[in-house]
């Protein structure tokens, strides 16, 4: 048998300097490169050792334990007890991920007839398993479990930096209370430019009870402005509450947004509720979401405190800007 040391010692190189990586991507600390190399090349060398029979000895639970303490504490320091404590527990949670992905692949892919001559039974009556798994599968499949890892922990940390900024809304029109999910974005800064109130905008779909059946379809296709020209044709007994808020879009030019003038509007995030009436409702013929995880964009200004503090941080990234006003 010829055994590539060179190969094997780059090979693991590259796996012990991924799994501190992302051990680091996954703790939100930053790796000094020569850090990150030097305990790389630590993991790397410890593999190397296993082919020289003096050094058998090295090869127990005790000292691999030690050996990642090693890696660690040079990768990242020691910042405390309990930080590095996470820290291990996170690069063996990685490590565990890793390996039993590719042990999940690996007899995904096998047959039956593969599989069963891979188990032999003891003379003790116990069950055995020889496991022969290629040196470039076990490259591959460790690098695509890592990324795969990594992808779902994205979406984790997208979807609860989303619950932050997501607020419960509640719309007072006389006797009716429209409540749906919002999402606050700084970004929107649409406001009536005669009045200057901010326009929360909501999916017309929440108002289907009160609003003339037509409407919905209406304004996903047509022109806001048509609305108002045909409402004599239809009785809608908040005609007095209708605006119409022209804006710009991102390479657009000046378009109006059918809006609605409430009584009050009560905005609850993170625990405290925000209730104004300066505020106009804006109605939007499509779907906010396309995962339905909030059906409103709430305006920054109807979260301010009441001595008319800065607003709460929030995502950014509507295209709706107020149309300037000589």
């Amino acid at each position: 048998m010829v055994v590539y040391v060179d190969l094997i010692f780059l090979t693991n190189l590259c796996i012990d300097g991924a799994l501190i990586g992302l051990t680091a991507w996954m703790r939100k600390s930053r790796l000094v490169w020569w850090r990150w190399l030097l305990s790389a090349v630590v993991g790397a060398l410890y593999v190397v050792m296993m082919f020289v029979p003096e050094l058998a000895f090295l090869f127990t639970f005790l000292i691999k334990f030690t050996l990642s303490l090693i890696m660690l504490f040079i990768a990242f320091g020691f910042k405390g007890l309990q930080a590095f404590c996470k820290t291990l527990g996170t690069f063996y949670v990685i490590n565990f991920v890793a390996a039993g992905g590719i042990l999940g692949v690996h007899y995904m892919l096998q047959s039956s007839g593969e599989l069963f001559n891979g188990i032999w039974f003891t003379a003790s009556g116990g069950m055995s398993f020889d496991l022969k798994i290629a040196f470039w599968f076990t490259f591959i499949v460790f690098f695509a479990v890592l990324a795969l890892f990594k992808a779902v922990q994205n979406s984790k940390r997208k979807a609860e930096r989303m619950t932050t900024y997501l607020g419960q809304v509640d719309v007072y029109i006389d006797e009716a209370i429209v409540s749906c999910t919002g999402l606050l974005d700084t970004g929107n800064q649409l406001a009536d430019p005669l009045t200057r109130q901010p326009v929360m905008v909501m999916e017309v779909s929440q108002w289907q009870q009160w609003l003339p059946d037509s409407w919905k379809d209406r304004l996903k296709h047509e022109a806001p402005d048509n609305l108002i020209m045909d409402m004599n044709q239809e009785q809608f007994h908040w005609q007095d509450r209708l605006r119409l808020v022209p804006y710009r879009g991102i390479n657009k030019g000046t378009a109006f947004m059918l809006a609605i003038k409430p009584d009050r509007v009560k905005v609850t995030m993170g625990g405290i509720c925000y209730e104004t009436t300066r505020v106009l409702i804006g109605l939007d013929g499509g779907t906010l979401s396309s995962e339905g995880k909030y059906q409103a964009v709430i305006h920054p200004d109807l979260v301010q405190d009441s001595s008319g503090g800065a607003p709460i941080a929030g995502t950014a990234g509507t295209t709706e800007k107020p149309l300037n006003v000589v």
